[in-house]
Order: structure tokens, then sequence, then C-alpha cells
């Protein structure tokens, strides 16, 4: 399990400046991942690819407010502004990504009733998306995260890359953060704690 994979979480539209739900300076990271993904032997992506009146979408839900918490039959959801909607230009990549060189995009937040922030598996922890599957089958036991947003989704797809067997590094350069009320420090620590290597 010597092989090496580069995984760019969600550097789309809608995370970028501009974007329904950008995080600050997301679109600074575009050089770097680049020059990540021209220098990796195997790259993978990551989608958000929401269903129009995705339940984790504070639209959905009567009075509610984009950042408010909500409990979900799978526990607790943040409510986020619509974003990422299936085949908008906010989905796509961001236009300076050299994305082409990706061997397998994996789309996410498909499934409207739950939300999926990991690559691995959708909120609830037991729906698998089928990336640990394909990265074992490639011979892949390492893999590198870059992307956004460091305490979302690069965070719990890092945090599951570790429960799955893999040795996981964060390039935190080539990631940017939201930062809820404090979330980036308490995801960095989690992901200390986990094992994952913080570059």
């Amino acid at each position: 399990m010597a092989g090496e994979a580069l995984i760019v979480i969600d550097l789309q539209n809608d995370f970028c400046p501009g974007g329904a739900l950008a995080v600050v300076g997301g679109d600074e990271i575009v050089p770097l991942v680049n020059d990540l993904i021209r220098h990796a032997d195997h790259v993978v992506m990551t989608q958000d690819w929401h269903p129009a009146g995705h339940s984790s979408f504070a639209s959905s839900h009567a009075g509610r407010q984009p950042f408010e918490t909500i409990d979900m039959p799978y526990g607790p959801q943040t409510l986020w502004p619509d974003h990422c909607i299936q085949g908008s230009a906010g989905s796509d990549f961001h236009s300076g990504l050299a994305w082409t060189k990706a061997e397998l995009v994996i789309r996410k937040g498909f499934r409207a009733a739950i939300d999926s922030y990991s690559a691995f598996f959708e909120n609830d922890h037991k729906t698998p998306t089928g990336l640990a599957g394909y990265l074992r089958e490639r011979g892949i036991g390492a893999v590198t995260f870059a992307g956004l947003a460091t305490d979302f989704c690069v965070a719990y797809s890092a945090l599951d890359a570790v429960t799955q067997g893999f040795e996981a590094t964060v390039r935190l350069d080539a990631c940017r953060g939201i930062d809820l009320n404090g979330s980036v420090e308490a995801m960095l620590k989690r992901m200390r704690e986990a094992g994952v290597r913080l570059v």
C-alpha cells in the first residue's frame, strides 16, 4: 500500500468569493492546489452536489436562518445558504482549477435528506461514498487533502481517512476555513488527536 493520492475537496465556485457560501480567501489556494496536482501521481476531487431544496439548506426549514443548528435523524446539522445546486454555475469547479488530471470525482450531498461533509461517508457516518474501497483497490494507502473548508469537509474527510486505515495529511496552506464559533481551532485539535498530519 505504498501509493499516495491527493484529494482536493470542494474547490467550487459557491465556496469561493462571490459564491453562495463563500469561504474567505477560498480562491487564493487555487495556484497552490494546481501545483500539488501537477506533482501528484493520483488525484481525486470531491464536488458538493445538492438537489434543490436539500434538507441542509436553511430555506428548507421555515423560520430558520443560515448557520443555525438543528437536530436531524442522523444528529446535529448546521443549516447553510442554498449552495452547490446540481448543474448550477456555483457547483462548478473554480475556473482556475486544473481539475482535468482527476482520476475520480466523488459527488456528495446528492441525497436530499442527508448532508455529506466527508469524502468517505455521509453525515450519518454510516453511508459510504465508495472512496475507501476505490483507494484500496488502487493500492493507495496515503492521502493528502487540500481544499475547502478546513473545518468542515476537509477535516471530516481527514478524520474518516484515519478511521479507514489511511495515512492522512492536510496541507493547511492549501485550505481555507469557514470558522463558525471557533470551529477551525476545534477541528485542528480533533485532527491532531486522531493522528492526522497537519503541515
